[in-house]
């Protein structure tokens, strides 16, 4: 079964900057890992810091694999100073 993830991010004040670019950074590799359909980066016209991934995935499978991968882990790290919210949605297609 296919897993779609939208996951909005906001940034502190002052940061929205170093947040784009430690999302920029995942985009990449998380493009190329097998299993990945999607994996497209979003910010708000109306609410500029926010950013809304919206990712897809073959199986749960691969989504385990992205959440494990060293580039996701270090994406991970290095936001958790950069994030003032993190909300993320599992979704499946009805």
């Amino acid at each position: 079964m296919e897993i779609t993830i939208t996951a909005v991010l906001t940034a502190h004040p002052g940061k929205e900057d170093d947040l784009r670019q430690a999302l920029d950074k995942v985009i990449p590799p998380s493009r190329q890992e097998d299993g990945c359909l999607a994996y497209v980066l979003h910010e708000s016209i109306d609410a500029p810091g926010t950013f809304v991934f919206y990712e897809k995935y073959r199986d749960e499978a691969a989504l385990d694999h992205h959440i494990n991968s060293p580039h996701y882990q270090a994406y991970r790290q290095a936001a958790q100073t950069l994030l003032a919210g993190r909300d993320v949605y599992r979704l499946r297609e009805v």
